[in-house]
């Protein structure tokens, strides 16, 4: 008897895969909103210099007259004249509005607070000449993520699933609520970094635990279901960052109910599968056997004995390794060429979600537009790939997305309108030709290195974009 027949044998999708499915789903929409926080933490509003101290800003012309002007005729957000100009500004066009010598805001800036009153920026004047850290702290935050990724998994296996998705909500908790009362940039990084690597335990932790209690014709099913989740999650940040607009309020909102998470997740039950693989066989039965007792089973629970899951663990056992599955010329061949793909993909798809402001439209807008393209150009492309091929679809989704995202680079600023069109129509390729590249995966690939690859993209393509599917 194979493991998934004893997942039959004690109700295959029952009353407990129903019930965990919920709670470990409803952590997610939240896990995956960490990805693109910054948006509105780290929103950049317009900005100008701060006038001396002792300037009496209540008179009129008395701010124009320290504000040098570009060459659009707006004030300049990185220069402060040295003295103020009087008499009438230069008209549009010119590069000031004065002859008058300048220097970059040595005495702060002013900060336009009437979309954020609140972000690390306004906070810790993270503008002009630093403002390279906004991107340093986001580019920490995927560090995390990264070393997550590698870390998740080893303890996974060792540890077990469930004592790392514990841990994970836990440091998601602490460091999430550390970062909301951090007093400077440095500890802001700090807790960033750890936030990354919980997110990468907590959603991996949670997919895995969650396939490994499911039948093999339920997992399909699940697949689809967490490809939505990120989107409900990014549609709701929109709303939750126009009701939050501070910072810390928002911070303080997506990282304290996961101390909720953390308190029932300690009475999930540990994946049968991971404790035969280590041999533990009476931990394997005791499992079994709670799952049948939850799901109504408790007859055909009590007929498991060590003996029959010893077919199990031996079938296990004889699986090969990773490693000796990319000593195969083809296997070699066929990761060389997906892992770049990836790459390309998500580097893209992250740049183009993570830019919403550039657009220059109302930021909570552009979040709905750019989540709701996902779900229909993920139903194009698998029509597509069922009308066109796996190869065709694949090559066509990519070519497309990348003219669509740079055309949408040479358009003028002005024409926001197209600018937004061609950067959505351009996402939603990408995701198109992600999914595809899932189906590549799940059809190429041997079964075992299906199942841990399959695993381990899906966890890093959920952190870092707001829809995918499997």
């Amino acid at each position: 008897m194979a493991f998934n027949d004893l997942l039959l044998q004690v109700g295959g999708v029952g009353r407990f895969q129903k019930i965990q499915l919920i709670l470990l789903t409803l952590p997610l929409l939240l896990t995956f909103l960490h990805n693109t926080l910054q948006n509105f933490t780290a929103a950049i509003p317009t900005h100008h210099c701060r006038p001396p101290a002792n300037t009496n800003l209540s008179k009129d012309g008395d701010l124009e007259a320290w504000l040098p002007r570009d060459g659009q005729g707006q004030p300049e957000s990185c220069l402060l004249f040295t003295s103020p100009q009087q008499g009438p500004p230069f008209p549009n066009g010119t590069e000031t509005n004065g002859t008058g010598a300048t220097e970059p805001c040595p005495h702060g800036w002013i900060y336009d607070n009437s979309t954020f009153p609140s972000t690390i920026v306004t906070e810790w004047d993270l503008v002009c000449t630093r403002k390279t850290l906004v991107q340093l702290s986001q580019s920490i935050f995927m560090a995390g993520i990264l070393v997550g990724s590698l870390m998740s998994g080893i303890m996974a296996d060792r540890l077990g699933r469930l004592k790392v998705l514990t841990w994970s909500y836990l440091l998601l908790v602490v460091s999430g609520t550390c970062a909301a009362f951090a007093l400077n940039f440095s500890a802001y990084c700090v807790c960033r970094f750890l936030l990354g690597m919980a997110v990468s335990g907590a959603s991996s932790s949670s997919m895995i635990l969650n396939l490994e209690w499911l039948p093999i014709h339920a997992r399909p099913s699940l697949g689809l279901l967490l490809g939505f989740v990120p989107t409900l999650g990014q549609l709701s940040l929109a709303g939750m960052a126009y009701a939050l607009p501070h910072w810390r309020h928002l911070q303080l909102l997506v990282s304290l109910p996961f101390f909720v998470t953390f308190i029932y997740s300690r009475f999930f039950v540990e994946s049968a599968l991971w404790h035969s693989s280590l041999g533990n066989l009476d931990l394997t039965l005791k499992a079994l056997q709670r799952v049948a007792q939850i799901n109504g089973k408790q007859k055909e629970g009590a007929k498991l004995s060590v003996e029959l899951l010893q077919m199990s663990l031996q079938k296990i056992q004889s699986q090969p390794s990773m490693l000796q599955m990319l000593r195969s010329p083809a296997l070699r061949q066929l990761f060389f060429c997906i892992t770049p793909l990836w790459f390309v993909l998500l580097f893209s798809l992250y740049g183009v979600v993570m830019s919403l402001q550039s657009f220059e439209i109302n930021i909570y807008l552009a979040q709905v537009f750019f989540t709701i393209v996902d779900p229909p150009f993920y139903f194009l492309g698998f029509l597509a790939t069922k009308s066109l091929g796996r190869k065709r679809t694949q090559t066509a989704s990519v070519l497309l997305s990348g003219v669509f995202i740079v055309t949408c680079a040479m358009i003028p600023l002005d024409r926001i309108f197209l600018r937004i069109t061609m950067a959505v129509i351009g996402k939603g390729c990408l995701i198109g030709s992600m999914n595809c590249l899932i189906m590549y995966m799940g059809e190429l690939y041997p079964t075992v290195m299906r199942w841990k690859e399959k695993s381990g993209q899906k966890q890093q393509e959920q952190q870092m974009v707001p829809l995918q599917s499997s």
